[in-house]
């Protein structure tokens, strides 16, 4: 376990989970997110409006996850496989786009003290057609 500076520790929320949605499949994501991560920091954002589905749609997600558990996952892709393998199950069903932010609490802190902030995800160029269309 790698223990964080007693500077920094301070500096880290103890927890914070935030989510912009409040549906049934966004719920089992921060659910299960925070089950398997015991995130310090983690947001389930439903960015389903920006694509062409049905108002009130869940299919298009980002996630933030920041966690002491991603010390151990080296590259970015490895963290992301570990994200998706807890939500598998949402994959493959009514999920049909996630975007991943994965970081350490070390990470997470440079990113907050750069003042960098995680924005939406772009607006949707099309799609190739598999989900209903808005109406």
């Amino acid at each position: 376990m790698i223990m964080l500076p007693r500077n920094l520790y301070h500096r880290i929320p103890t927890r914070s989970i935030m989510s912009n949605a409040s549906g049934p499949i966004a719920e089992t994501i921060k659910e299960k997110l925070t089950a398997a991560f015991t995130p310090v920091h983690l947001e389930v954002r439903n960015e389903s409006h920006m694509h062409k589905v049905p108002k009130g749609s869940e299919t298009h997600f980002k996630v933030i996850v920041v966690s002491t558990k991603f010390n151990d996952a080296r590259t970015p892709i490895a963290k992301h496989r570990l994200v998706n393998e807890v939500l598998k199950e949402e994959m493959a069903g009514p999920v049909h786009a996630l975007s991943i932010v994965a970081m350490t609490p070390e990470k997470w802190q440079e990113k907050l003290e750069k003042g960098d902030i995680i924005g939406a995800s772009p607006s949707c160029r099309g799609g190739d057609g598999s989900l209903p269309r808005s109406n």
